[in-house]
């Protein structure tokens, strides 16, 4: 029997779409909302029962043994219909990917199947009140005792840490190293003593994240993943998988383009908004030509579009309140969206950081000065 072709598995996985389509929380990116956290898990265990989870993955660790080809066939055809491909990007990607390339085979038997499965639910425990984009300064600490860790800090803009049972989490344990050689990489189980997690309450009113404390946390030193005090080379090579597949990225950048076009419908814009909506259609035209010519392996060039569609989407939230007039002053959408939008400029990497990667990388322009 010959192997299925990539054509013939997105035929497949887009049929199956159809039919289960209706069980899917709506398609909320990469990272999953508070509120749509159970719809989440069990769409994902729907996903892993029909054979659709970790595509790439070793068939011993519950995945299917096929090529990346694959899983972005699935990612695309997740795009077209709506709907989420995996539970969460921090779970299937980021400690997925960890435990993959630097876990013990016993880390890999514990974690790999369960997060296919969505038995595992997974936060990300970086960023610091100190240290968000430069996670080289990052201060919590992780002292070893025995085997045992200490932990002993703070985290914050924490995705799911109210509703998942595992974290990944940068800790220094190093503290005479140069910063970016003294922190380790742990897998963290989010039930032990001593962690308290905190709703942050955001000015629409949401609290999407959270802030976490640990007070004298006792974690087992098999917990560590990768080498001791050479955590900052696993978090950097996991985050290098962050970004979804372009063809997904196409497809949602052609939805954004058909949103902005429905603004000027039936509203009267003048002159001056009628103007601004075509620039900004124009530019979302040239953001989508490069990403069409980037090709499947993300790059430096990368920051183009995050930088860009982020600024362009800023401008599209004013835009919209402006149409709106005092409308915007209520709360509903076009409020809602004004007060977001500044939110993206520093997620996924700040905007000003994006700004230093496109100067030093792609102009290269002297270094920031230190």
């Amino acid at each position: 029997m010959s192997a299925e072709s990539v054509d013939t598995f997105r035929a497949r996985a887009a049929a199956w779409l159809a039919d289960n389509r209706h069980h899917a929380p709506r398609d909320y990116g990469a990272i999953c909302p508070p509120d749509l956290v159970s719809e989440g898990v069990a769409w994902q265990k729907r996903i892993f029962e029909a054979g659709f989870a970790g595509l790439h993955w070793p068939a011993e660790h519950g995945g299917q043994n096929l090529s990346p080809a694959f899983h972005g066939a699935w990612v695309e055809e997740c795009a077209k219909a709506g709907v989420p491909p995996v539970l969460n990007m921090v779970g299937l990607v980021l400690a997925g990917g960890a435990v993959m390339a630097f876990g013990t085979p016993e880390q890999k038997a514990q974690h790999l199947r369960a997060t296919l499965s969505a038995e595992s639910v997974w936060c990300q425990l970086f960023s610091e009140p100190g240290a968000g984009s430069d996670l080289g300064s990052l201060s919590t600490r992780a002292e070893r005792d025995g085997d045992r860790f200490i932990i002993n800090g703070q985290k914050v803009w924490c995705s799911g840490g109210r509703c998942s049972n595992w974290g990944i989490l940068m800790a220094r344990t190093n503290f005479d190293a140069k910063k970016h050689e003294g922190i380790s990489f742990f897998l963290m189980p989010m039930d032990l003593p001593g962690i308290e997690v905190r709703p942050l309450k955001q000015m629409t009113g949401e609290s999407e994240f959270d802030e976490v404390f640990f007070t004298d946390v006792e974690l087992p030193a098999e917990h560590l993943i990768g080498p001791l005090n050479g955590g900052w080379g696993v978090g950097m090579a996991v985050l290098t998988n962050e970004r979804g597949h372009i063809g997904a990225s196409v497809i949602g950048l052609e939805r954004r383009l058909e949103s902005m076009s429905a603004l000027g419908r039936g509203r009267g814009l003048n002159t001056s908004e009628r103007q601004e909506l075509t620039t900004l259609l124009s530019k979302g035209t040239a953001y989508k030509a490069m990403a069409q010519t980037q090709g499947p392996v993300a790059s430096t060039a990368s920051s183009l579009m995050k930088l860009g569609i982020t600024e362009m989407m800023f401008d599209v939230s004013m835009l919209r309140a402006d149409i709106s007039g005092a409308d915007a002053m209520l709360e509903g959408p076009d409020a809602m969206g004004m007060l977001s939008a500044p939110g993206a400029r520093i997620a996924g990497g700040s905007s000003q950081v994006q700004k230093n990667i496109i100067g030093e990388r792609l102009l290269g322009l002297p270094r920031e000065p230190k």
